[in-house]
């Protein structure tokens, strides 16, 4: 129940930045400041921009990066919980693409599932797919695009939206999540929607999530602590809301938040997590360049 958090300390302002802190920031669950760490060191390629955090059931911190000037952030870098570096998958400015199986392209979060060890990568900024990896070794399991399809460049001829299922590649595969049950969540930003499938990658079912509004709906996903993870908490980006989807059916039911700076308002929720007690924690990018703790407080029935 620590809040771990990843920020940009090169985009403080630069009458702040002597007082910029590390990337990596670690608080417990009253919001005390527990240490920070993190920046270019030997043996790995940090980031130009941060981008993604996971802290997986043994500890680790895997941290990735969505830059593409002057080189892209085509890696992921795995810690210990004390900052020490244990591994980089991928290298900056090495991507050959959507085939690449050895380097990442500006990836957006990573998902450890603990039953199989496996690291599930959204490499969704420049590419378009869902990357596996084992934890321990980095060795590559498999991959897989939009409806359990090949993943296509962007450059590459697309084959004509439907217009019930949408596009059938990836637009930014933003956010991942992976359920107790062996569920693979992924947030299809750009299209509003988020797909399903089988911890091997055999498509399931997709939601759109406030799909006639603005773009990016679907910018972060958590799920709820109980066992069943019955909810599902998606952090709507473009329009600044919260949604709460039933895990089984996907049916949206209930939206909150609004644009604003006001605590309980939202400037550019970018990224959403839960505690083991249901409260919800957000990010916000750009606009609100802040983290906010939203407090459970019980089940009621539907209105």
């Amino acid at each position: 129940d620590h809040v771990w958090i990843y920020h940009r300390p090169r985009s403080v302002d630069e009458s702040q930045q002597a007082n910029a802190a590390p990337a990596v920031l670690e608080f417990d669950h009253e919001g005390n400041f527990v240490q920070a760490w993190g920046g270019p060191g030997d043996g790995y390629e940090w980031p130009a921009n941060e981008h993604g955090i996971e802290v997986d059931n043994q500890g680790f911190v895997w941290l990735g990066g969505n830059s593409g000037d002057p080189e892209s952030d085509d890696m992921l870098l795995k810690f210990t919980s004390k900052g020490e570096f244990v591994m980089q998958i991928g290298g900056r400015g090495q991507s050959n693409g959507n085939t690449d199986t050895n380097n990442l392209n500006r990836p957006a979060e990573a998902a450890v599932y603990q039953n199989t060890n496996e690291v599930f990568v959204a490499d969704g900024y420049g590419n378009r797919r869902v990357i596996v990896f084992d934890a321990d070794t980095g060795e590559f399991k498999r991959m897989w695009g939009a409806f359990e399809n090949e993943p296509l460049e962007a450059s590459e001829d697309q084959p004509p939206p439907d217009e019930l299922l949408g596009p059938q590649q990836f637009g930014t595969v933003h956010g991942i999540e992976v359920s107790n049950d062996g569920l693979v969540y992924v947030s299809d930003r750009d299209i509003n929607r988020v797909q399903v499938f089988a911890i091997d990658g055999t498509y399931q079912t997709q939601v759109f999530v406030n799909r006639d509004a603005n773009v990016n709906s679907t910018a972060g996903l958590a799920f709820s602590p109980d066992p069943g993870q019955q909810f599902v908490y998606v952090a709507d980006l473009g329009n600044n809301h919260i949604h709460v989807l039933d895990r089984q059916t996907l049916e949206v039911l209930d939206t909150f938040g609004s644009k604003g700076l006001e605590p309980g308002q939202f400037g550019g929720v970018h990224h959403i997590a839960t505690d083991s007690q249901g409260n919800l924690y957000t990010a916000e990018a750009q606009e609100g360049r802040r983290a906010q703790k939203l407090v459970f407080t019980g089940m009621g029935p539907a209105s």
